[in-house]
């Protein structure tokens, strides 16, 4: 009951996605463009990695190897525009105390239970409820990170 009204709700306020016609062909200017984009997201993450792992107060190489395994796992079962697919500063605030009270053993349980939380979410589509989130609230957090991890 709960959940085919949940969905009855989300489908209310989804806006509907884009249909893709036919299979990708990869011409040399497409083939281009990925490999800069693939540059460019690799050239930013590196030190996006080594830097979250400082703040969450683990090795720097346990930050590169988190990075190198999401970007793998979502290149190998595909992502979306825009979608967080790297460290976060939301992630690495919450980390810094998980590691000081309970170490870098915990660690690896956590991003596991948050994978499965997030795949959960996806199955239920409850992206589509983030539309109900203000903007000035969406700001607020975003500089609230910035502080934290300042």
């Amino acid at each position: 009951m709960i959940r085919s009204t949940l969905a009855a709700f989300a489908e209310s306020i989804s806006i509907p996605a884009r249909k893709r016609s036919g299979p990708l062909t990869f011409t040399p200017n497409r083939v281009k463009v990925e490999l800069l984009a693939g540059l460019t997201v690799a050239l930013a993450l590196v030190p996006e990695a080594v830097a979250f792992a400082f703040v969450a107060g683990v090795e720097p190489l346990v930050g590169l190897y988190a990075a190198f395994i999401v970007g793998l796992i979502t290149a190998l079962i595909g992502g979306r525009p825009g979608m967080i697919s790297g460290a976060t500063g939301a992630l690495a605030v919450v980390m810094v105390a998980l590691v000081a009270d309970h170490g870098v053993e915990y660690l690896f349980a956590t991003v596991v239970l948050m994978g499965l939380l997030q795949i959960g979410a996806g199955i239920f589509k409850l992206g589509k409820f983030i539309r109900l989130v203000p903007h000035p609230v969406m700001l607020g957090f975003v500089n609230g990170l910035a502080i934290g991890t300042g």
